[in-house]
C-alpha cells in the first residue's frame, strides 16, 4: 500500500482538503483509510472526512511514504490543480509539454505519446494532442493496392507509375503520410475494389481497368484517403458475411455512401458446406443488407469471403456490379 501515485495523492488530498471521495483508481486506499481511527464518515455517500485530532498522523504517514510531497503540493497550487489523480496527471502533462523538443510538422502517433504522455501506448488527450502544437500526430497506416494499368501516383516531390512498380512487385503500398501530404492518383481506371481479407486480396483474378486496394478490418482510416481519390468511380466492397464484416461495410459507407456491397448470388451455394455458426447481435443493422446476409443472419451462420476469391464467375459478377 502506498506504492502508487494515485495511493498517495489519496493521502494527499484527505491531508489537503480534510476530506477524500471514492475514486475507482483510489478503492483500495480509500479503503484503508476507511479502516483507521484517523477517519469518519462525512454522511455524504462515499466520502471520508478527516479527524482533526489525527492530522499529525496521517501527515506522519505521508511524510515517510512521499517525503517530497510539499513540493509536490506546491507545483499544483502554483498550476491551480487539485491534489487528485486528475490534477496530478494535468501537472505531468504540463511539465512534460514545457520540455517537448522541436517536432517535425507529423509524427507517429506512439512516439508523440512517448513525448507527451506516459508512455507510447497512452491515449492521446486533447490536452495532449494541443502540447504538440502545429505537429500532427498519424496513425502512419499504409494501403496495399493492385493497380491497374496507367495508373500513376504524383505528390508534391514527384511521380510514380504504380502499375510499373506493381510488374516488378505484384502490389504496392501508399503510406498514409503521403496521402495526407497532397498525393493525387492520375490514369484512367473503371473501379476500385476494397477486400476485407489479405488472402482474397492477393489472389483475386485481376480485372482490367479496376485498382483493388486492401481494407484489414477496422484499420480503415488510411483506406478513408484513398476514397477522397476514388469520387469519379464507382467503389464496391468485398467482405466477409458476419456481423463484423458488416458493420465494416455500413463504416465504410459512412465515408462513401454509394458504396456498392459485393454479395453475388452463387455464393448463397456455400451455405451448407461453408456455412459457420455465429451469433448476429441484434443491433447489428441488416435494414438494407442483401437477401443473403440476412439469411445467414436469421440462421446464425456467417460465410468468409477467400472461397469465391478464386471462383471462376467471380470476374464477371464484380462486372456486373458497374
Amino acid at each position: 500500500m502506498w506504492q502508487t501515485a494515485e495511493e498517495r495523492l489519496a493521502l494527499l488530498e484527505l491531508l489537503v482538503r480534510g476530506a477524500l471521495r471514492r475514486r475507482r483508481a483510489q478503492a483500495a486506499a480509500w479503503d484503508a483509510l476507511g479502516e483507521l481511527p484517523w477517519t469518519r464518515r462525512t454522511g455524504r455517500r462515499d466520502e471520508l472526512g478527516l479527524v482533526e485530532s489525527r492530522r499529525g498522523e496521517l501527515a506522519a504517514l505521508l511524510a515517510r511514504v512521499w517525503p517530497a510531497w510539499g513540493a509536490g503540493l506546491a507545483e499544483l497550487t502554483a498550476r491551480g490543480l487539485p491534489p487528485t489523480p486528475d490534477g496530478w496527471a494535468a501537472l505531468e502533462d504540463a511539465q512534460r509539454a514545457e520540455g517537448l523538443p522541436a517536432l517535425p510538422d507529423q509524427i507517429n502517433r506512439r512516439t508523440a505519446a512517448a513525448l507527451v504522455a506516459a508512455h507510447s501506448k497512452a491515449a492521446l488527450t486533447e490536452r495532449r494532442i494541443a502540447a504538440l502544437g502545429e505537429s500532427e500526430a498519424t496513425h502512419d497506416g499504409s494501403v496495399r493496392l493492385r493497380p491497374p494499368a496507367g495508373l500513376v501516383a504524383r505528390a508534391p516531390h514527384g511521380a510514380v507509375d504504380l502499375a510499373a512498380v506493381a510488374a516488378v512487385l505484384g502490389e504496392v503500398s501508399l503510406p498514409e503520410r503521403a496521402l495526407k501530404s497532397g498525393l493525387e492518383l492520375e490514369g484512367t481506371f473503371r473501379a476500385a475494389l476494397l477486400v476485407e481479407n489479405l488472402g482474397a486480396f492477393c489472389d483475386l483474378v485481376t480485372i482490367e481497368g479496376w485498382l483493388f486496394a486492401h481494407v484489414p478490418g477496422w484499420d480503415t482510416a488510411t483506406v478513408t484517403r484513398l476514397l477522397e481519390r476514388l469520387t469519379h468511380v464507382p467503389v464496391v466492397h468485398f467482405g466477409d458475411l458476419d456481423p463484423n464484416g458488416t458493420r465494416i461495410f455500413q463504416h465504410l459507407r459512412g465515408a462513401r455512401a454509394d458504396l456498392r456491397w459485393f454479395v453475388p448470388p452463387f455464393w448463397g451455394e456455400l451455405v451448407e458446406a461453408k456455412g459457420r455458426r455465429c451469433a448476429w447481435p441484434a443491433d447489428v443493422d441488416l435494414r438494407d443488407a442483401p437477401e443473403l446476409v440476412r439469411r445467414l443472419a436469421a440462421g446464425g451462420l456467417w460465410l468468409e469471403q477467400e472461397p469465391i476469391a478464386v471462383d471462376p464467375r467471380t470476374a464477371a459478377a464484380l462486372e456486373a456490379m458497374l
